[in-house]
């Protein structure tokens, strides 16, 4: 459904996320990776996301020009900020992933659940143009 343009942009994603080295911050490392499924269903397509730690408040989906971004940001818990740390393997930053949508797709059926953490956005199959048949006519 997804032509070789959308699977090579998930793969450099992909890649950029593994090999990327976190940044320093005043706070910790800031290296918030988010990882997504992307099935056929019944409904269309299904995106899940893994965002652990997560709420809704915490997270945008839109779309823009045939792309469905999602975004969001794991803000540092400003109540621990007084301890002092001998570690912290905790992500912390913004995120944001996209992903091209099939030709054809109604964005306004596109519907995003969230619970425990697990992001599921369905993106209906867009309908099938059904084949029409032209008349010839004699030219005159």
């Amino acid at each position: 459904m997804f032509n070789i343009f959308g699977s090579l942009q998930r793969e450099i994603d992909r890649l950029v996320e593994d090999f990327a080295p976190p940044f320093a911050t005043g706070r910790g490392l800031v290296d918030v990776k988010t990882r997504m499924d992307l099935a056929d269903t019944e409904d269309g397509l299904e995106l899940t996301v893994e965002l652990p730690g997560l709420e809704e408040k915490d997270v945008d989906v839109a779309v823009s020009d045939g792309l469905l971004t999602v975004s969001g940001e794991k803000k540092f818990e400003s109540e621990k900020k007084d301890k002092n740390y001998h570690f912290v393997e905790r992500s912390y930053g913004s995120f944001s992933r996209s992903i091209e949508l099939p030709p054809g797709v109604t964005t306004d059926q596109i519907k995003a659940t969230m619970s425990h953490g697990v992001l599921k956005v369905i993106i209906p199959t867009p309908a099938r143009p059904e084949p029409k048949k032209i008349e010839v006519k004699a030219a005159k």
